[in-house]
């Protein structure tokens, strides 16, 4: 069985009727605390997000913001990096598959999906996997090159298809 996760907002289905439902959910310090280790991060000092809810044929349909301030640090030089995510997002509940007779046929919109069982959705949950979705995974500090060239790391333009020949013509005098 899984945890129960370290942001949760569940949000019951039967408190959504037929039209839009709005609603807003923020981390708590020691949410923040344990989702920042979850994720790799050095902290998360803000997460907040708003939701629309709505019911369609097929599952909820959630649109909203998610507004949150956090510090990753650099891949290269492990330098703190703050970083301030402004993030509208779609979002489409539908309920877990059974197993294998149940088949889920997932449309090209515009809407992430994300499975559900019982009879609530988490909404911190879903918060906090758009924010993990959000980051940069392979952030850079504006020190990161220099350290990068300073340890003999080549950059990509070097290690192109035509880096070996600048090479080879900087070997041979032209």
């Amino acid at each position: 069985m899984n945890a129960a996760p370290e942001f949760s907002r569940p949000y019951r289905l039967d408190a959504i009727g037929a039209g839009d439902v709005g609603t807003t959910v923020s981390a708590e310090p020691s949410e923040r605390t344990a989702l920042a280790t979850r994720f790799g991060l050095i902290a998360i000092d803000r997460l907040d997000a708003s939701f629309i809810l709505r019911r369609d044929p097929t599952g909820i349909v959630a649109r909203g913001h998610l507004s949150a301030a956090v510090t990753q640090a650099c891949v290269v030089t492990e330098a703190p990096l703050p970083v301030r995510i402004e993030e509208d997002f779609a979002l489409r509940f539908l309920p877990e598959p059974d197993g294998a007779a149940d088949e889920v046929d997932l449309d090209a919109d515009d809407c992430d999906t994300v499975f559900f069982t019982g009879s609530a959705i988490d909404l911190g949950e879903a918060a906090a996997e758009t924010l993990l979705l959000s980051l940069d995974p392979f952030p850079r500090s504006p020190g990161a090159a220099a350290a990068l060239k300073q340890a003999g790391v080549i950059s990509e333009e070097e290690a192109g298809p035509f880096g070996g020949l600048a090479a080879l013509r900087d070997k041979l005098g032209n």
